[in-house]
């Protein structure tokens, strides 16, 4: 018989929540082709790994239960879910069974004990874990609430092509170029595609992020890691942001020109001594009540710290509180290929 449970409401699902150390959530659809391949695989794992009131598996379906995926702004699937105390801890869209076998074995390595407080899932302080990687600690009473930017709408302009994108900023894991990754600084593997953005043309970069429910935004988390420079020619080296100009809830990503002449909601800027010395990053700490009720932000990086004629950003994360879901939209299926 299978352990994993199936949610009809959103009322059940907060009692499992409740009553569970961890949920292991998958929403799921009828007509997905993907959910319908990865689903074995769930079911082994439910049928190993679940043990009564500390670990369980649960199923949402999300044409059944749209209250629930209403909730957490679910818009493809299969998109899977790990609750640890009734508050989200990791989220993976798409059919990959080995992302999400590592993350369930994990939890698994908790509930034996042999896991720390939070299982390898940080939700505070400067995380280890690739599946949720903070530069800097959370503030007490505020979440990483990176997870609501909906990847789909994001836009990124003044970017080098042959580096990486605009999601890349908003990818879970270490940046390669963190001291603790074991890889050399400012230099990303061969084999791989750098996970880092650089501007293009000159040192300015403009990032539009739609997000996929109103926040209430107390503070973003900058990460570069630029290379040292080498010798007294620094121009090559690309510099980490210095003024950064934020503006909520734009319809669409604002040209450069168009910024000039549009007050920021916020202008920050940056010095040597904001960015930390381990992790690269710097916390831009925004004027709270200037953030409520924000369904987008744009962040305009106006110039960098040095003589570099570019700038570089690693890693990209929002802090503050999720609230209610936006309109879902149609639905739609992610394909079985990892990444995808």
């Amino acid at each position: 018989m299978s352990k994993t449970v199936d949610i009809a409401d959103q009322a059940q699902f907060n009692a499992l929540l409740k009553s569970s150390t961890i949920v292991v959530t998958d929403f799921h659809a009828e007509w997905c082709g993907p959910c319908k391949q990865i689903a074995p695989i769930y079911e082994q794992l439910s049928a190993k790994l679940s043990r009564p009131n500390k670990i369980t598996f649960a199923k949402v379906n999300v044409d059944e239960a749209r209250d629930v995926a209403k909730t957490y702004a679910i818009s493809a699937m299969p998109t899977f879910m790990i609750f640890k105390k009734g508050e989200s801890v990791w989220t993976a869209r798409g059919a990959d069974p080995k992302k999400l076998n590592d993350a369930v074995q994990k939890l698994a390595a908790e509930a034996g004990g042999s896991g720390s407080a939070s299982g390898g899932f940080e939700t505070g302080g400067s995380s280890t874990s690739q599946e949720n990687w903070l530069g800097a600690p959370l503030p007490k009473g505020y979440k990483d609430v990176t997870a609501e930017v909906d990847l789909k709408g994001v836009d990124l302009l003044n970017a080098d092509g042959e580096l990486g994108d605009a999601k890349t900023l908003f990818e879970n894991g270490k940046p390669s170029d963190s001291p603790a990754s074991g890889s050399a600084k400012g230099k990303g593997k061969e084999e791989e595609k750098p996970d880092w953005v650089e501007s293009d043309t000159d040192e300015q970069l403009m990032l539009f992020m739609p997000f996929r429910s109103t926040l209430k935004v107390h503070s973003l988390h900058i990460t570069s890691l630029p290379p040292k420079a080498e010798g007294e020619d620094s121009s090559d080296v690309p510099m980490r942001p210095k003024t950064v100009n934020v503006y909520s809830n734009r319809a669409h990503v604002l040209g450069f020109e168009e910024a000039e002449d549009i007050p920021a909601t916020q202008s920050i800027t940056l010095g040597a001594r904001d960015w930390d010395e381990k992790t690269g990053t710097a916390v831009v700490e925004l004027r709270f009540v200037k953030f409520q009720n924000v369904t987008s932000l744009v962040v305009f990086v106006v110039d960098g710290d040095g003589e570099g004629e570019k700038v570089r950003v690693d890693r990209l994360r929002i802090v503050g509180e999720a609230g209610q879901a936006r309109a879902l939209g149609k639905l739609e299926k992610i394909g079985d290929e990892p990444g995808e």
